[in-house]
Order: C-alpha cells, then sequence, then structure tokens
C-alpha cells in the first residue's frame, strides 16, 4: 500500500476543502464479475447485407466484433419481450 500523501503546503482554502472532502469508495465490481458468462451456441443465419454492414461499419469504429454487436441487440430484444411477456413492462 502506498504511503497516504499529506497536503501542507495547499493554501487554506484549497486545504480546507481536502479535509473536508467526501471519499469515494471502489464502486467498481471484481475482475470476474466483469465478464459475461452467459453460454454461446453457434447457428447458421442468413442476414440482410445491409444490416450486416452496417453493424461492421460501427464495430470497427469501436473496435469491437460485429457478432458481438448483433448478439448484444438480440439478447436485449429478448430481453425486453421476455419481461413483457410475463407482465411487466
Amino acid at each position: 500500500m502506498k504511503k497516504k500523501i499529506i497536503y501542507t503546503d495547499a493554501p487554506d482554502d484549497i486545504s480546507a476543502s481536502l479535509s473536508s472532502a467526501e471519499k469515494v469508495f471502489d464502486f467498481l465490481p471484481p475482475p470476474d464479475q466483469l465478464v459475461k458468462k452467459n453460454p454461446k451456441i453457434k447457428v447458421t443465419i442468413t442476414l440482410n447485407s445491409r444490416s450486416v454492414e452496417f453493424f461492421k461499419k460501427y464495430a470497427k469504429k469501436n473496435n469491437v466484433k460485429y457478432q458481438t454487436m448483433i448478439n448484444e441487440v438480440l439478447d436485449q430484444y429478448a430481453q425486453k419481450y421476455n419481461e413483457a411477456g410475463s407482465g411487466s413492462r
């Protein structure tokens, strides 16, 4: 653990702000909880070339795989209508 830094040479107004500042605690989950663990299944599907080109274009801009983007859209769609079918919206 690093040594705690004490700001003694700060001007009074900044020093007062630092001493009364609210502490921010780590809110991020541990790395093993950041990985989606949903099982995947390979399928063969025929899509419109216009749709595929759209996802390829934006995937390249965002440095992700276009299949991942398509998967996310399908997941969100399924989740929305799965919830709607169970009575909540």
